[in-house]
C-alpha cells in the first residue's frame, strides 16, 4: 500500500527531524481532507515540472481544497491577488524556483521527485505536532497553514508577501479563530 503523503528518503538512522519520528506517524496524523491537499499539490508540482512539492504548492492546494483555510484568509481583493500569483507560478515569477529545492536548513536536501521539499516536510511535522497538542485529532489544513506561515524561508510566505498578506497577521488570525490552540490547551472544544 502506498503512503498518502510524499516521503523524504533517508539512509541510515533518521536524525533529520528534532523528534526523530518516522513519517509513518504522519500518515495516521492527517485526515482525508489534508490527504487531498497533498494529492493536489503533488499533481501541481508534476504539472509545473518542479522537482518536489514545496510550500507554495501546498498553499495553492490548501486554498483550492479547504474552506477553513479560505475562511482564515477572510476573502477580499488580497485573496484574488494571492490566487493570481499562485496561478502565475509556472509562467511568471516562480520560474526562478525551477530546478531548485526549497531548503529548510533542518533536513538534508533529498532530490526525490514528487516528494516534499525539506521545508514542506518540516511544515508537515509542525502541523502534526500542532494537531497532537490539540488532543490527537488528525492534522487539518489550518494546522498546515499555521505551520507554513511562521517560516520566512517558505516560498508560500514569499507568495503571500507579494500578494500583500501579512503572515504575522494571518498567523494571529488563525490562533485567535476557531482553529487556534488556545481553547484546546485547557481541554475545551474549539472556538468555545
Amino acid at each position: 500500500m502506498h503512503s498518502r503523503i510524499p516521503r523524504q528518503s533517508a539512509h541510515g538512522p533518521d536524525s533529520r527531524r528534532p523528534d526523530h519520528s518516522d513519517h509513518r506517524d504522519n500518515d495516521a496524523m492527517i485526515g482525508a481532507e489534508l490527504a487531498a491537499v497533498f494529492a493536489g499539490a503533488r499533481r501541481r508540482s508534476v504539472r509545473d515540472r518542479d522537482p518536489q512539492i514545496d510550500t507554495a504548492h501546498l498553499l495553492h492546494s490548501l486554498l483550492e481544497n479547504d474552506p477553513e483555510v479560505r475562511e482564515a484568509f477572510g476573502g477580499g481583493p488580497r485573496m484574488a491577488r494571492l490566487l493570481g500569483y499562485l496561478v502565475q507560478r509556472s509562467i511568471g515569477y516562480g520560474l526562478r524556483w525551477q530546478g531548485t529545492v526549497e531548503d529548510s536548513g533542518e533536513l538534508p536536501v533529498v532530490r526525490e521527485p514528487g516528494g516534499l521539499s525539506p521545508l514542506a516536510a518540516v511544515a508537515l511535522e509542525r502541523a502534526c505536532a500542532r494537531a497532537a497538542s490539540r488532543g490527537g485529532d488528525p492534522a487539518r489544513g489550518v494546522d498546515l497553514l499555521a505551520a507554513i506561515v511562521v517560516d520566512g524561508r517558505a516560498r508560500a510566505v514569499e507568495v503571500l508577501t507579494r500578494a500583500g498578506i501579512d503572515t504575522g497577521e494571518l498567523s494571529a488570525r488563525i490562533e485567535a479563530g476557531p482553529w487556534g490552540l488556545g481553547d484546546y490547551a485547557g481541554g475545551g472544544e474549539p472556538g468555545g
